[in-house]
């Protein structure tokens, strides 16, 4: 975006109706667009920013939606920076809250629309990183505060963690306050965080196919209790995240 501080919005609008009429044609049933906000010492987002990349988000669920499609929605606020978990949350908060009104000044219909934003964290150079308990009661409070009740699912990008640090934050996210207090399916989007270590063994021989198997149906396993909130860890993270929950489910 011109004379701001490097901050983006996605482009891509033209002639997306008639794409995504071709894409349903060939099959396509859900779409996603992506928005990127960055987080910097200088002020960024700046509300400019915000609102170009909701109103643009808001549009392509719009034009997905009149052509049949789901539309994902995606405002990723990026991790990377010096910034502590409440600023991240600040952000996040006002992120989701403009996406939304955009959303219904478009006339999209929440009940066919999915949400894939990031989890509430710590920059990824700040001094004092949150754990998996503090980002599950700042990630939901800013659900709570902005996600209305008619969306149906939030499945949540991993934004750089490592796998187990990404399966570790769903559960708590899904452990943490009161179920009836989050309408909402809390889920998992993730790429890296799900196909890292499967990648890893196969590196792209065809001898090591079974070994990425393996490994693709731990990962799956552990996300699919963790979106269920009944992941147990399989390491320290884990264990420190279940013995810390509960005073976060207090504090809150």
């Amino acid at each position: 975006m011109a004379n701001t501080d490097g901050e983006t919005v996605t482009q891509g609008m033209d002639d997306l109706g008639k794409r995504c009429a071709e894409y349903y044609a060939a099959g396509a049933r859900f779409a996603k667009w992506r928005a990127v906000l960055h987080i910097k010492d200088s002020g960024a987002p700046t509300q400019l920013a915000v609102d170009a990349n909701a109103y643009t988000l808001a549009r392509y669920a719009s034009i997905c939606q009149e052509n049949g499609l789901v539309p994902i929605v995606e405002p990723e606020v990026l991790m990377d920076g010096t910034h502590s978990i409440e600023r991240s949350a600040e952000v996040t908060q006002r992120v989701l809250a403009a996406c939304f009104k955009a959303l219904a000044d478009h006339h999209v219909i929440l009940e066919g629309c999915l949400l894939k934003p990031n989890m509430v964290r710590s920059g990824t150079t700040c001094i004092q990183q949150a754990g998996p308990a503090d980002i599950a009661r700042c990630t939901v409070r800013v659900l709570q505060n902005t996600v209305p009740p008619a969306l149906p699912g939030v499945t949540f990008l991993s934004g750089g963690m490592s796998e187990e640090d990404a399966t570790v934050s769903l559960d708590c996210i899904n452990k943490f306050g009161d179920k009836s207090k989050k309408p909402w399916s809390l889920t998992f989007s993730y790429g890296r965080a799900l196909q890292q270590s499967v990648l890893k063994a196969w590196k792209g021989d065809p001898a090591n196919l079974e070994a990425a198997q393996k490994e693709l149906l731990i990962r799956a396993k552990a996300n699919s209790e963790a979106q269920r909130g009944i992941y147990e860890g399989s390491g320290k993270e884990g264990a420190a995240a279940s013995a810390s929950l509960h005073v976060a489910n207090y504090t809150y």
